[in-house]
């Protein structure tokens, strides 16, 4: 069947693997004897898509969120981005919180057939943060500097650092920079 798709022009997107996600649960231990603390807050980004299912999905995710947090204390905005992408922020100080209330909001936006529109979550750890892409099924760190500028060495490091514990992309130009990160 991929060679007539193939042939045919058309392509099959990557399902989203969130699994990995549960990785972050040991490895920020490492993260927080290098320096790097969790910083309490997360974030889900999707990208928006005019219909009533995915409106419904975002009523379920509220509801769900809601019952979530009277269990963990976990709090939740919804927010819009500049380029108009949605985000979900979590904040907690269990930072084991943080990971499970993300992988059920990914796993309920992949149960309503939208895991196409899930991109990224993103882990703050100081003025450091961990992406997580869905399609690649892998994390990379992030540090932003003044001026759309990266920390490329401390990427560098903290890549080698965590390489043994989270599945890292290994294509550099995968790692793309996440500007305005709305928390």
């Amino acid at each position: 069947m991929k060679l007539f798709d193939a042939l045919l022009g058309r392509t099959t997107l990557k399902k989203p693997k969130i699994e990995a996600l549960f990785a972050l649960s040991t490895a920020y231990i490492s993260l927080e004897a290098l320096g790097f603390k969790p910083g309490g807050v997360s974030g889900i980004c999707f990208k928006p898509v005019e219909s009533s299912r995915f409106s419904e999905l975002e009523s379920n995710l509220r509801e769900l969120l809601q019952l979530s947090a009277s269990e963990t204390g976990t709090t939740c905005q919804f927010r819009t981005d500049e380029y108009n992408y949605n985000w979900v922020i979590l904040s907690d100080e269990d930072f084991e919180d943080i990971i499970t209330t993300t992988h059920l909001i990914s796993e309920t936006v992949i149960e309503h057939d939208f895991e196409e529109r899930l991109l990224c979550s993103i882990f703050a750890f100081g003025d450091v943060y961990l992406i997580y892409s869905y399609k690649e099924g892998t994390f990379y760190p992030f540090a932003p500097l003044a001026d759309r500028k990266r920390d490329s060495n401390l990427e560098f490091r903290l890549r080698s650092a965590m390489e043994g514990e989270l599945p890292i992309e290994k294509e550099l130009e995968k790692w793309h920079p996440l500007w305005g990160i709305p928390f």
